[in-house]
């Protein structure tokens, strides 16, 4: 059945326009084909059909599916990190109701874009060129993070340190997207609360 992100693609196909505005349908379609069937689901043909555009569009503003695969991933990270920054920025907020809002953001976008991020992990393990586009965007998520912290008067902390909390919240916002906890019997809320006091230490 189609997500609402496909009926919003396939209504209204505009196929002319700026090249920044193809190029930016283009990974929207990839993105969310990606996360709907995988990497190995489909491919540079489907994914410019998917936008409105001939392979032959495609080809002009990416080499391969991994090329736009990257810039999907690319994007998918850049829009968290604005909502996050957007809620960082709300004037007079408690840092325990900052907090909630912040994993309940992080969580909805684990969740919504899990299949997206599935298909990274996987290819981190198995593409060197993957990998290194990886960490690199990592870096940067590090630099965001000591920035953001900074922007908002909180505590200066290690980039050791922001390294463990990222990759810790990360994998149990992947646990909780997953249905990892349930399988496992642990209680939701109660996973939910710890990440959120792991939040408020970060921002007190």
């Amino acid at each position: 059945m189609p997500t609402h992100m496909e009926d919003k693609l396939r209504s209204a196909r505009p196929r002319r326009g700026s090249p920044a505005q193809t190029r930016e349908r283009l990974v929207a379609a990839a993105a969310t084909l990606f996360n709907r069937v995988g990497y190995h689901g489909t491919d540079s043909n489907r994914i410019a059909r998917f936008a409105g555009y001939s392979t032959g569009i495609f080809y002009k503003h990416f080499k391969d599916k991994r090329e736009i695969f990257l810039a999907a991933y690319e994007a998918w990270v850049a829009s968290e990190w604005k909502a996050v920054a957007t809620e960082l920025s709300a004037a007079d907020v408690a840092p325990d109701t900052l907090a909630r809002r912040l994993v309940a953001l992080s969580i909805d976008f684990h969740t919504r874009w899990r299949g997206l991020r599935s298909s990274l992990l996987e290819l981190v393990l198995a593409d060197a060129g993957v990998r290194r586009f990886y960490r690199k965007q990592r870096r940067l998520q590090l630099d965001f993070m000591a920035k953001l912290r900074a922007n908002i008067g909180a505590p200066r902390r290690t980039r050791e340190e922001d390294a463990i909390h990222l990759f810790t919240t990360e994998r149990t916002f992947d646990a909780i997207a997953s249905g990892e906890l349930r399988d496992l019997g642990l209680d939701r809320g109660a996973v939910i609360e710890t990440m959120v006091q792991k939040v408020v230490s970060l921002l007190r």
